[in-house]
């Protein structure tokens, strides 16, 4: 019997991890059935400092290897590099992101990270929309320096 060896999604105990083009793939859909089914879906960009090269090494799990086993198993992750990731965040609104982000950061000790997100409906109303508001507002953490969160308004 011959074994299937395509694209096999990585799972770590909770959500998966999927690469750019599927993740926003995934994301399109999810907001057609949120449209229909009338609920909030989020999408969360998180970056982490990168660790200096002599202490960062291949043995490291990515940013996005290390938050699936924090989300839940209908969420997905999509790593942009080592230090940052994209999160599809399924029936999260706006009010529940503090919490999400608290629990997913807990793990990173004292590095700094930034966070930018977006929700459907509040704030886009288009998948496109949603991830130019969520990278938007991380670059926002960013600049204000670290260790925060903003929501697209």
């Amino acid at each position: 019997m011959s074994e299937w060896r395509g694209f096999r999604p990585l799972s770590v105990g909770g959500g998966w991890a999927v690469d750019d083009l599927l993740f926003r793939f995934l994301v399109d859909l999810e907001v057609q059935k949120a449209q229909r089914l009338r609920y909030c879906v989020s999408l969360m960009c998180l970056a982490a400092e990168v660790a200096p090269p002599e202490t960062a090494g291949s043995s490291l799990p990515s940013l996005a290897e290390m938050v699936t086993s924090s989300i839940r198993a209908t969420d997905v992750a999509a790593p942009w590099d080592p230090a940052s990731v994209a999160l599809l965040l399924v029936d999260a609104e706006t009010t529940h992101l503090a919490s999400i982000l608290r629990r997913l950061t807990a793990f990173l000790g004292p590095v700094v990270w930034s966070a930018g997100a977006s929700c459907y409906p509040i704030t886009a109303t288009r998948a496109d929309d949603m991830l130019r508001q969520a990278v938007d507002s991380m670059v926002r953490a960013r600049e204000g320096g670290g260790n925060r969160l903003y929501v697209a308004s």
